[in-house]
């Protein structure tokens, strides 16, 4: 390192403030030797207006000036706040008594030179004022320097402080961010058992082990895999350091006995020293995410079956209506002359009858039937509807009733209620093979949409076992031996209950039984009063007009025979526009009694509003064996019967339809527009 330079001299001014050129010239010649910088004042009055621009070290004051004097220039110098401590020497010839000598020093001087100048004296003395000023000067120098050091390091320490908070903070922030997410931070050994060197936090609640543990206890890794997927994790873990990463998915037992699906991944980091390296990768708990795409995939298929059923119950009903249909009107013809045809055709009845009740439960499953719901108090049809769950069930099975204290009103179809509760009983009956003990529960709860009702059917059986519990709903699923049973029964609870707004769950043990809940919600309606029962027999037959809309001419035909049989003046149309055609011909028919699903761009719905605007007194019946999206639209009030309907379900219909207010009426009283 070189040698450091030499700081250069300080240097100050000296003001000199003299009339005289002899007198300043004098002062110059004798100051000139300090190598200071010597400035000259001609009068008071640019004295101070050079004090105003300039800092000087020294004064040097002529007392004895014309104009402003040495006193008035030194008031003024000592009034103003930057010249205030600037030392003042006077320098006078005149004034040399003790009075003048003390207003000298009252006006702020801190000497008094007289003249003739010695040079000497006067050197010495400047020199003396300008060495404090420079020492003044360096002491403020250093002062300024210390604060600006002060200041620096106090900014530095603030800034050091600061990134370290920041630091702190920021890993504070990530090992929270680190624990709350559900991924585990994973380094293992490249060797098997590929021992774990770190384990992230995050793995306590995934599996119930501390991170201690899996260092700790190098088998644990891979001792608590499923034993199915042991082999394909090792595979994967030793193809890591050939392809440098790797990705497997397996079942992992935690510490409550259960599995949970992880998803290891990660990479290979070769050694720097040509050791084996390590295994770095992510952990992430992925059980939720396949159970439900496991429940999506199940529901794509339920969903899939529910449109099958829908596409194919309309024909199928139709077909079901002739079989039927024409079964009863040759059993009424035959009477008991021909017992072996009556035994037949009986036959083919009852075969209907099933098939009719197979397309039913498909159509609940697929929650696509017609329900009529009424506000009713579950607590009351599930205590009126135990006697026949105990006779379903049969002597050796205990039933018992555990019913809410109050009741539990609920807007839904009692019928179906009654035989979803039916179908549970028979299950469970089955089941537990004809001994055991059948409990209902029945009790209010809070679901995401207000106030449920939880009806709970237990059983005593031999439970089953967790992928049995997933299937049971799906339709023709069944484990009972062939010919015990078709497999509808619960898809028919699950679809009736789902499209009443409401879910249906089981848990179930093996060796424990089964619980099946089912939760509906509630409503604040009070039930309506029961209506009187109409005795068939008095209105089975009629004389009125009727015009019969059927695009199934198999249906139409039967349709045809069983109302002419009871008396009904009838004609036919095979479509809407026929039909509204028929109507404007002859307004003096009294029922129209058409499908709902027709070709030709109109339905029955529409079909049954444009004939009641053009014929406001015409009464209406419908009939369909599957409504499909067209049932939206039966908001509108229209009567319906299912088919397959038998001759005296339908006569009974029909009188009950024109024996009631027209829909023109029904409308005027209500106040609504025709």
């Amino acid at each position: 390192m070189g040698r450091r330079a030499r700081t250069k001299p300080l240097t100050a001014r000296v003001l000199i403030v003299d009339d005289d050129e002899r007198n300043a010239f004098a002062a110059r010649e004798a100051l000139e030797v300090l190598g200071h910088e010597l400035v000259i004042a001609r009068s008071g009055e640019e004295a101070l207006r050079l004090l105003l621009h300039h800092e000087f070290a020294v004064i040097l004051l002529d007392l004895h000036m014309p104009g402003m004097d040495g006193y008035e220039t030194a008031r003024l110098i000592r009034e103003h706040p930057r010249t205030r401590d600037t030392p003042i020497v006077f320098v006078t010839a005149v004034f040399r008594d003790e009075a003048h000598i003390f207003q000298a020093y009252t006006a702020g001087a801190v000497d008094v030179v007289f003249k003739p100048v010695d040079p000497f004296i006067l050197r010495s003395k400047v020199a003396i004022l300008v060495e404090l000023h420079l020492k003044t000067l360096e002491v403020r120098r250093q002062a300024e320097e210390q604060h600006a050091l002060l200041e620096a390091n106090a900014r530095i320490s603030e800034e050091k402080l600061a990134a370290e908070l920041a630091l702190r903070e920021a890993r504070e922030r990530q090992d929270t961010i680190l624990k709350s997410l559900p991924v585990v931070f994973t380094s293992r050994a490249s060797v098997h058992p590929f021992p774990a060197l770190f384990v992230s936090d995050s793995i306590m609640p995934l599996t119930g082990f501390a991170p201690s543990r899996f260092v700790d206890e190098p088998e644990i890794g891979m001792g608590r895999i499923h034993p199915e997927d042991v082999e394909k994790v090792a595979a994967c873990l030793m193809q890591a350091s050939i392809s440098g990463a790797y990705a497997c998915e397996y079942r992992w037992q935690c510490s409550d006995g259960t599995y949970r699906t992880f998803l290891d991944q990660g990479v290979w980091v070769p050694d720097a020293n040509g050791g084996g390296g390590e295994i770095l990768g992510t952990l992430l708990d992925v059980t939720d995410r396949r159970q439900l795409e496991e429940h999506l995939a199940q529901a794509r298929k339920m969903e899939a079956v529910g449109q099958l059923t829908g596409g194919v119950a309309h024909d199928f009903n139709n077909l079901l209506t002739v079989v039927l249909g024409n079964a009863d009107i040759l059993l009424r013809r035959l009477g008991d002359d021909q017992p072996r045809i009556t035994r037949q055709l009986s036959a083919i009845r009852a075969a209907a009858e099933r098939g009719q009740t197979l397309t039913r439960q498909l159509l609940a499953f697929s929650r696509r039937q017609q329900l009529n719901p009424q506000v009713i108090d579950l607590n009351a049809l599930i205590r009126n509807f135990a006697p026949l769950m105990q006779q379903a069930m049969g002597e050796g099975i205990t039933f018992m009733l555990e019913l809410s204290g109050g009741p539990l009103h609920a807007s839904i179809d009692p019928t179906h209620l009654e035989t979803a509760l039916l179908n549970l009983a028979v299950n469970a009956r089955d089941a537990m093979e004809g001994e055991g003990r059948l409990v209902v529960t029945t009790s209010e709860v809070t679901g995401d949409a207000g106030p449920m009702a939880l009806i709970q059917v237990r059983d005593t059986g031999p439970g089953m076992a967790e992928d049995v519990a997933q299937r049971v709903f799906e339709p023709f699923y069944t484990t009972k031996e062939v010919g015990r049973g078709t497999g509808l029964g619960l898809s028919q609870v699950y679809g009736f209950v789902s499209q009443s707004g409401g879910r249906i769950e089981v848990s179930a043990t093996p060796g424990e039984g089964a619980i099946f809940e089912l939760t509906l919600p509630l409503t604040d309606e009070a039930p309506a009063a029961a209506a009187e029962a109409v005795e068939a027999a008095a209105v089975e037959a009629g004389s009125e007009r009727v015009l019969i809309v059927e695009d199934d001419p198999a249906v139409l035909s039967l349709c045809l025979d069983m109302l002419t049989s009871l008396g009904y003046r009838c004609d036919v149309a095979s479509d809407a526009g026929g039909a509204l055609h028929r109507l404007d011909s002859d307004p003096d028919y009294d029922l129209l009694f058409s499908d709902v699903i027709m070709p030709g761009g109109m339905n029955g719905i529409e079909l049954a509003q444009k004939a009641q605007e053009r014929h406001p007194d015409l009464k209406v019946l419908l009939t369909s064996g599957y409504l499909g999206e067209t049932g939206n639209q039966m908001q509108h009030g229209f009567p319906l019967i299912d088919k397959p309907y038998q001759c005296a379900e339908l006569a009974t219909r029909l009188r009950a339809v024109l024996g009631a207010p027209a829909m023109a009426e029904t409308r005027a009283a209500e106040g609504r527009p025709r």
